[in-house]
């Protein structure tokens, strides 16, 4: 009856990927490590053992204990037993409101420490377990009463190591979870594996506001998931892909899906390697966009190239409120060319292009195409650490008449700090 009962438990929580999902070493090694017991909480039903990869690392007499055990379990849930033990289950969940029974059940299924933090804290509207070290199996254990709980809105995991199959069981919890509307998952190797579960759990979730994944080792791969998601979705509103691997690639798939989104308002893909084509895509897609009011593409490669994309997505944009391309090797040229599409542009308050070598001549074509845009929303102007001559300064006079309330930053004047020394 033991045996039963955590199957009935097991009933009721979220599964996870498939296990012949995982295509990689070390993903297959993460499996490996998750055999804890016969009856695994939140990774997969019964049905699904006979895949399991497990069988890839056994030897002879390993695989003929693991038929045993299969033996066993089909012995265990006969329909009798099954029925019988779930209505018991059911009995359980309703004396745990909380959920902490069952999580409690799951560290002790999964043998990880209970964190004493949720515990106290899992009634409360924000939930944050930063830097706790929960690993995959912790976090595996954590999934299983978030499932049911409605009273965390906001959740905060970042920094917790728990890799791609902890991600997975994140995502698998927040398909049924139609209460949590915040989540940060940063600097968590998720891996491309970890972004194709969660590109699962996009195109089903309708409550999700906010996503942070931020450092979690994306590739080109997780751009082909995520692409297709952000297309389905419709919710989310704030997307942060920063610090990752995205590359060309990426950024072809990235931009098609922004011209068909109609849910983001901001989007952060900084310190990315987006070049080359995919940096001309980005910027195409971007312009198709009608709903994103602030976007952040620093440190990348765009380039010459990327910045006239970017010139051109501005004269078709009349969205878009805020822009960083900052660190992106843009040329004097490069500036220039997107100064034109600022001449048309009445929506940008703020413009982002410092630490480009765009020279002085950069910043007087992109300051002189605000003077010539009398419909021009700029606020904010940041050459940060590009100097610039006295024929700037002086413009930035004239323009200041005209628009009183805008502000320039830059790296100072030629000539300043010779005169200081003297």
């Amino acid at each position: 009856m033991v045996h039963g009962k955590k199957l009935a438990k097991e009933t009721l929580l979220p599964s996870v990927l498939e296990d012949d999902d995982a295509d990689t070493l070390s993903e297959k090694l993460q499996l490996g490590e998750q055999r804890v017991s016969r009856t695994e909480v939140g990774v997969r039903g019964l049905k699904d053992r006979r895949s399991s990869p497990d069988g890839n690392v056994l030897d002879g007499g390993e695989r003929e204990c693991e038929e045993e055990d299969e033996e066993e379990e089909e012995h265990v849930i006969s329909d009798e037993d099954y029925d019988t033990d779930l209505e018991l289950g059911d009995k359980e969940e309703g004396y745990d409101p909380t959920g902490q029974t069952s999580y409690m059940e799951a560290c002790e299924m999964l043998r990880v420490v209970p964190a004493s933090s949720f515990l106290r804290h899992m009634q409360d509207s924000e939930l944050n377990l930063m830097h706790r070290g929960l690993g995959p199996q912790g976090t595996k254990a954590l999934a299983v009463p978030l499932v049911t709980n409605t009273s965390i809105l906001r959740l905060n995991l970042r920094d917790n190591w728990m890799e791609g199959m902890g991600g997975a069981a994140i995502a698998e919890m927040l398909k049924e979870n139609c209460y949590i509307t915040e989540v940060d998952l940063s600097n968590n190797h998720l891996g491309d594996y970890g972004a194709r579960a969660i590109a699962g759990m996009l195109k089903e979730n309708s409550t999700l506001l906010s996503l942070n994944l931020s450092g979690n080792r994306f590739t080109d791969r997780s751009g082909e998931h995520l692409g297709p998601a952000l297309i389905t979705n419709t919710k989310l509103q704030h997307l942060d892909l920063s610090h990752n691997a995205l590359g060309e690639c990426a950024g072809q798939i990235l931009g098609e899906s922004l011209s068909e989104n109609t849910g983001l308002r901001s989007l952060s893909l900084a310190w990315n390697c987006i070049r080359g084509r995919g940096a001309v895509m980005l910027a195409n897609g971007l312009g198709g966009n009608i709903f994103l009011r602030a976007v952040d593409l620093s440190f990348n490669g765009f380039a010459k190239e990327g910045a006239i994309a970017l010139g051109q997505a501005l004269k078709e944009n009349t969205i878009l409120e805020e822009l960083n391309v900052s660190n992106n090797r843009i040329p004097p040229e490069g500036a220039i060319r997107l100064s034109m599409g600022l001449k048309a542009n009445k929506t940008i308050k703020s413009l982002n292009i410092g630490k480009n070598p765009i020279q002085n001549a950069g910043c007087f074509g992109l300051l002189k195409s605000i003077q010539e845009n009398p419909d021009s929303a700029m606020e904010t102007l940041d050459f940060l650490d590009i100097t610039v001559n006295q024929d700037f300064e002086d413009l930035y006079a004239a323009v200041k008449e005209i628009f009183p309330a805008l502000t320039v930053n830059h790296g100072g004047k030629f000539g300043t700090f010779r005169k200081a020394k003297a």
